[in-house]
């Protein structure tokens, strides 16, 4: 195999799998950006009136604890509420990386229309549609973005030559047999 016409086949090949897995996963990396902008917005509005609501808190007029535990109270009262507002970020920050995560898993698991199905048979490379092949392991449901995805990943890792070398492999064993 000419190794230039593999290398352009191989460019030309991502090129493809990147446009159809951007045009099927669109919708959920829209909503997960618009999650994140939305979970942000909303939680720098809450946290910065929690703060203003933690710095307005004087305990001056405290008669119960004394002068000493009220000044001790006023004097950490920012880093308390800087501390619950960090903890709290940081809850908000995993709960919305869950969702997105969710989201995107959820989209792993649609299956390929068949305009992009058939994009695909046409124009991959034999290397490709092998790596494809590979990919797909449960043949008995439809071929999914999931699957597409780990044929974009495995073919940059090298997937290819792997399968050719491991096909090699096999017809040199059965020859072998053969010979038994």
């Amino acid at each position: 195999m000419n190794p230039e016409r593999n290398e352009s086949s191989s460019r030309r090949d991502h090129a493809l799998l990147r446009r159809i897995l951007l045009k099927l996963t669109a919708t959920s990396r829209i909503l997960s950006a618009a999650l994140v902008v939305v979970v942000v917005l909303i939680w720098y509005d809450a946290l910065n009136r929690l703060l203003a609501f933690g710095n307005g808190i004087d305990y001056a007029g405290n008669r119960i604890m004394g002068a000493e535990a009220t000044a001790l109270l006023q004097r950490y009262n920012p880093y308390f509420w800087g501390a619950l507002v960090t903890l709290c970020s940081l809850l908000l920050a995993y709960l919305t990386w869950l969702a997105v995560r969710a989201i995107l898993a959820r989209a792993r698991l649609r299956p390929v229309d068949p305009a992009s199905f058939q994009q695909l048979a046409d124009q991959l490379s034999k290397p490709s549609l092998d790596v494809l092949l590979w990919a797909w392991q449960t043949r008995d449901e439809p071929l999914r973005v999931g699957d597409l995805m780990q044929t974009r990943d495995e073919l940059a890792a090298g997937r290819a030559a792997r399968l050719h070398r491991a096909a090699e492999q096999l017809a040199v064993l059965e020859n072998a047999r053969r010979r038994q």
